[in-house]
């Protein structure tokens, strides 16, 4: 995956199986971005799911460093940091459910949302589409019901250590006073025609 700072990218993976079994699957796959990939980007947006993830990051110095060591070759710190992530987490949980082989049948996506063949709404859209996932999947009913998104930094439920709400405003320009309800009109995919 290639990065271009100052981009926006809508990243995900998505497995043919669970990929998250327990509520501790899912706060250790949370502190492994903790530790790989908000220190390299912007997180704007997040959401985990049962068998796949969300992310909407833009993308920095950071993110764009080159590695230059004997074993690798000119690794991208992102993209590095992201196979890491679903590497080290594929093993851990390759263990725990006494399993062998890849967890993500897919190679990871990071589509970049400046792309000039896209509409102007094409961002906000994409972080609206993140927020809805587990309501559209019938996990809860009401999006405050899931654990494990962003929604909640956006919603003032929870403090978001993830998010730059600050950056998310000023790129999206997402409406701070009617989030939660504009949080309900469902994305149609149509309007995201890269996914999956």
């Amino acid at each position: 995956m290639n990065f271009e700072s100052g981009k926006l990218y809508h990243i995900y993976n998505r497995s043919n199986e669970t990929v998250f079994y327990s509520r501790d699957n899912y706060l250790f796959f949370l502190e492994k971005i903790n530790n790989l990939i908000f220190p390299v980007c912007d997180i704007l947006a997040w959401c985990l799911m049962p068998n796949h993830f969300h992310f909407l990051v833009r993308a920095n110095n950071l993110s764009i460093a080159t590695i230059n060591k004997p074993h690798m070759n000119n690794y991208m710190v992102l993209s590095k940091n992201i196979g890491t992530l679903l590497s080290s987490y594929t093993q851990a949980i390759n263990n725990q459910q006494h399993r062998k082989g890849k967890l993500f049948a897919h190679n990871t996506k990071a589509i970049c949302l400046n792309d000039t063949k896209r509409n102007e709404n094409y961002a906000i859209n994409c972080f609206y589409y993140i927020h809805q996932n587990p309501h559209a999947a019938n996990l809860v009913e009401r999006l405050e019901d899931w654990e494990f998104s962003s929604f909640h930094a956006y919603a003032n439920l929870r403090n978001g250590k993830f998010v730059n709400k600050n950056l998310a405003y000023e790129i999206i320009n997402y409406d701070k006073d009617n989030f939660i309800q504009q949080s309900y009109n469902i994305i149609d995919d149509k309007k995201l025609k890269y996914i999956w």
